[in-house]
């Protein structure tokens, strides 16, 4: 590993905003008493972005007065790690290009010829404005989508020249690009398309008027799987076992009648344990599906709309966890708005949940806080960077 050293000429001090010096006592309370210091990191980082995106010495001295630690100790982990950049970058743009083999077979080094040419020829040197930096760096994680590079907290991918012009130009201008492939392309999904789970299930239409335990996508109760269709099922088990057990006895010789009586036994003894297993099944399957009846009645169920108001309703979608079926889900059983899901009670919760194929994913990925967050009109951090156009997320 090369090494790495602070830039000679310093600020003379630095001090976090009134924002961020809340966000990190905040940061700070979340550690057990005597291990605060392992907020070092996110506390670098976030001084980093605050300092035109390098960690200068007084920031390293700041974050080692709040976390009470020797400054060494904070100088050994911004001088360790190269996400922290230790002199100035440029403010627009700092370009951190992949060199690693997969970048560098699909361009990288004409990615970094560029570099050269528009902002400088040697890395971490300021171009002429100050607005642009670059660099070459270690793999960055999107080997599919070489070559990339990474532009302060974003990645761009699949680049060539052209793209890479573009996007200094858009830098340039005081634009925001688009984040992530910069060609025809979802994610890291294949450039042809998708070649399989291609179908999309079908769901049947959805009356509003229906109970919890008729919207399920499997049946889990009593009343959608009959006694009689189990019982149905078993003695067309029974009589298959039964009547293969018979071919083979017919084909035997005469010299095995023998065994073949034994084999008859065997089976008889088979159907028994089957009717055995089926029933004890049925019932365990019965007492489940009336457990689940008691716990989440209609009158747990959440206020719900006949359509959306003003005849069209909130992207659910930017709901982290919720993807288009869901969100089709979601609608049919009458919730089309941020605020709907946000005022819903905990017996709402497990009511809707009841009504989804995946148990616990309300609480587990906090819709309910999102979705207060949407209704006031704030972006959360998964809605700003959420491109629904592209592709589905969620629903996994």
């Amino acid at each position: 590993m090369s090494v790495r050293r602070i830039a000679q000429e310093q600020p003379e001090k630095f001090e976090f905003n009134a924002e961020n010096i809340i966000w990190a006592e905040e940061l700070i309370k979340k550690y057990p008493v005597g291990k605060e210091r392992s907020a070092v990191i996110p506390l670098l980082w976030r001084a980093q972005e605050q300092n035109d995106g390098w960690t200068s010495e007084p920031a390293m001295r700041k974050v080692a007065d709040l976390l009470g630690m020797a400054y060494i100790r904070v100088y050994e982990v911004a001088t360790f790690y190269t996400m922290f950049q230790l002199s100035p970058v440029g403010k627009k743009a700092h370009v951190q290009v992949c060199g690693t083999t997969p970048c560098m077979l699909r361009g990288s080094k004409e990615l970094i010829e560029i570099c050269k040419k528009r902002i400088s020829k040697t890395p971490h040197t300021l171009s002429e404005d100050g607005d642009f930096s670059w660099e070459e760096v270690e793999c960055l994680g999107a080997c599919v989508n070489a070559p990339m590079i990474q532009i302060f907290k974003d990645t761009y991918e699949d680049l060539d020249e052209k793209a890479l012009e573009e996007l200094l130009d858009s830098f340039a201008r005081g634009e925001q690009p688009k984040p992530g492939p910069q060609i025809e392309r979802t994610l890291s999904c294949p450039e042809s398309g998708l070649t399989t789970l291609t179908e999309v299930p079908e769901y049947v239409p959805l009356n509003l008027s229906m109970g919890a335990s008729d919207v399920t996508e499997e049946p889990t109760s009593e009343e959608q799987v009959s006694k009689e269709e189990a019982s149905g099922e078993i003695l067309t088990a029974v009589s298959d076992t039964a009547t293969e057990k018979k071919s083979d006895a017919t084909e035997v010789s005469s010299k095995e009648n023998d065994a073949s009586s034994k084999d008859s036994s065997s089976a008889d003894k088979t159907s028994e344990d089957l009717k055995s297993a089926a029933a004890s099944a049925l019932s365990e399957k019965s007492s489940a599906g009336k457990a689940a009846t008691d716990t989440v009645s209609d009158e747990d169920r959440p206020e719900y709309l006949d359509g959306p108001r003003d005849g069209k309703g909130d992207d659910l979608k930017m709901i982290k966890g919720v993807g288009p079926k869901l969100e089709a889900t979601l609608n049919a059983l009458g919730f089309y708005h941020f605020d709907q899901i946000s005022s819903w009670t905990p017996k709402n919760i497990a009511w809707v949940d009841n009504s989804l194929s995946f148990k616990g994913r309300i609480d587990r990925e906090n819709w309910l806080e999102q979705a207060k967050t949407l209704a006031s009109g704030i972006e959360t951090e998964f809605s700003k960077r959420a491109n629904y156009d592209d592709a589905p997320k969620g629903d996994k």
